[in-house]
C-alpha cells in the first residue's frame, strides 16, 4: 500500500492492516420450492469460495451472467446469508443477525439502477436520508451531505430534482447517499450497466477518487473490462467458483483463458493479442491505449521504421 493510501485510511479512521472482507469456504444455494414448500431443485450459485479484501483496496470481480459475482456482493451486505462457510465484514460475522445494521453501515451497497435507490425529490434530502435513519444529529447530517456531494462532484446540484439528472449523475448521487453513512467499504454491483459511456466514465472516475483520496475499500462488480484496469486486484468467477485472481496485468495476460470462459478483455489488450498472434512481439498484459502505442512504437523502431514484417 502506498503512503497516500495509508494517509487516506488514517484520515477516515480505517486500519489498513486489517481485512475488510474475509470469506471462507462460502457456499450459497438457491432452493426452488413447490406450492407445498417442498424443495424441487437446488442451484449452487457460489461453490466453496475463499476471498480476502484488505482495507483500502480496490477489487474488481468479473464473470459472465450466472457466475456468482452478484451473489457474493449480496453476502457482503448481509442481504444473503451463507448456506455454508462464513463471511466476515469489518470483523463481523454476517450470521450475527443482531449486528446486521453494523454490517450494512460498514459496507454500503450501490446497485445497477440508481432510480431504485433515490427516493427524495431533492438531491440533498436524498443524500441525507441514510444518516437520518442512523440517528445522526441534524447539524452533522447536513455536514455529511455537503462532504459527500463534494466528494462525488455533485455539490452544485444539491437543490436539484434527481429526476432531471443524467443517469451518471443519478448514480453519483446514489454513491453520495452511501458515503454520507460513512461506510468503510462500498460494494458496487454493476453500477454502470444502465449508463451511457459518459455516465460510465463519471461513475468509475468518482469511485477511483473515493478509493484513492478517502481510503474507502471498493468492491466493483462489472462486465466492462476497461473499468477494472486500475484495480488493485481482479477476481474472475465462473460457475460459482473463483477461477483466476491477480493484478489486472496478470489476469489480462491470460487472454486465451478469459475468452474460453466467455469473457472479453480491454480493447488495447485485445488488439495487442491479435497482433501477437500474427507474429508481432508485443508484451503480454497491455492494458491501455497509451501502453499499446508505446509498445508498438518500440516495435517499429526495432524494425527500422519499415512497418509490420
Amino acid at each position: 500500500m502506498t503512503s497516500r493510501e495509508r494517509d487516506a485510511c488514517s484520515r477516515r479512521g480505517i486500519d489498513c492492516s486489517m481485512k475488510m472482507i474475509e470469506i471462507k469456504d462460502l457456499i450459497f444455494e438457491y432452493m426452488r420450492r413447490d406450492d407445498e414448500g417442498n424443495v424441487e431443485s437446488v442451484n449452487r450459485a457460489v461453490d466453496d469460495v475463499d476471498l480476502d479484501i484488505e482495507a483500502g483496496d480496490f477489487v474488481a470481480i468479473l464473470g459472465h451472467n450466472g457466475s456468482g459475482k452478484s451473489t457474493i456482493a449480496k453476502h457482503i451486505n448481509a442481504i444473503l446469508i451463507p448456506t455454508g462457510g462464513t463471511v466476515w465484514v469489518n470483523g463481523i460475522d454476517t450470521r450475527q443477525e443482531e449486528r446486521i445494521w453494523d454490517i450494512r453501515q460498514s459496507a454500503g451497497m450501490v446497485f445497477q439502477n440508481p432510480d431504485n435507490q433515490i427516493i427524495a425529490t431533492v438531491v440533498e434530502e436524498d443524500v441525507g436520508f441514510g444518516p437520518e435513519n442512523l440517528g445522526v444529529p441534524t447539524e452533522d447530517i447536513w455536514k455529511r451531505v455537503e462532504e459527500s456531494l463534494r466528494a462525488v462532484g455533485m455539490l452544485e446540484y444539491r437543490r436539484h430534482s434527481p429526476n432531471k439528472l443524467s443517469g451518471g449523475q443519478k448514480q453519483r448521487v446514489a454513491i453520495a447517499g452511501i458515503m454520507a453513512m460513512k461506510p468503510k467499504c462500498i460494494v458496487l454491483d454493476e453500477p454502470t450497466a444502465m449508463l451511457d459511456p459518459n455516465g460510465r466514465r463519471e461513475v468509475i472516475r468518482t469511485v477511483r477518487e473515493l478509493n484513492q483520496r478517502e481510503g474507502v475499500t471498493v468492491l466493483l462488480i462489472t462486465h466492462y473490462m476497461d473499468e477494472v484496469i486500475h484495480a488493485d486486484k481482479v477476481i474472475v468467477m465462473d460457475e460459482g467458483k473463483v477461477v483466476m485472481q491477480g493484478t489486472p496485468r496478470e489476469v489480462f495476460s491470460r487472454v486465451d483463458e478469459l475468452k474460453a470462459r466467455r469473457l472479453d478483455v480491454p480493447q488495447a489488450t485485445e488488439l495487442a493479442w491479435e497482433l501477437k498472434k500474427e507474429g508481432i512481439p508485443l508484451p503480454d498484459g497491455i492494458l491501455t491505449a497509451k501502453e499499446f502505442a508505446d509498445a508498438f512504437a518500440d516495435y517499429m523502431r526495432q524494425c527500422g521504421g519499415q512497418g509490420i514484417r
